[in-house]
């Protein structure tokens, strides 16, 4: 059984191994420290207050997301490789919306356009509105007023 929750300190390893296991894009702790991701700046975002959750099996952690709460953008969304296509993606997708809308009426994130991340997005309501850089592009999500 899968149980998605908010990340706490102890994750933070965890969520580092899941990030450098993905078949796209996948980056190294000391290619994310040159980009000043290191789980110290994690563990900053984390006690500053609930921005990310993961995905457990068991005792495994084999997804997570993160949100920035001051952009309203969506951080960090991975799930380990021979866990993908189960739908942890989504769930772990809408807990970071639901945070994010709290806060704000357009959510963010940049991807490449080339990835299979970014249909994944679309399908689910996101929408290309910028291209930047090479083949990377910016995907937007707008609240939907209450019914």
């Amino acid at each position: 059984m899968i149980r998605i929750r908010v990340a706490q300190q102890a994750d933070i390893a965890d969520i580092f191994d899941v990030r450098g296991s993905v078949r796209e894009n996948p980056l190294s702790i000391e290619e994310l420290a040159a980009l000043g991701i290191t789980e110290n700046s994690v563990a900053d975002m984390i006690a500053a207050e609930p921005c990310a959750w993961v995905a457990q099996a068991g005792a495994r952690i084999v997804g997570f997301a993160m949100a920035d709460a001051d952009t309203g953008g969506v951080f960090a969304l991975f799930v380990r490789p021979e866990w993908e296509g189960q739908g942890l993606g989504s769930l772990l997708l809408r807990k970071a919306e639901a945070f994010l809308f709290s806060r704000h009426a357009v959510l963010w994130l940049e991807t490449d356009s080339r990835s299979q991340a970014s249909p994944f997005y679309q399908r689910r309501g996101w929408q290309a509105t910028r291209t930047l850089a090479g083949t990377d592009v910016r995907l937007e999500k707008r609240r939907t007023p209450a019914a």
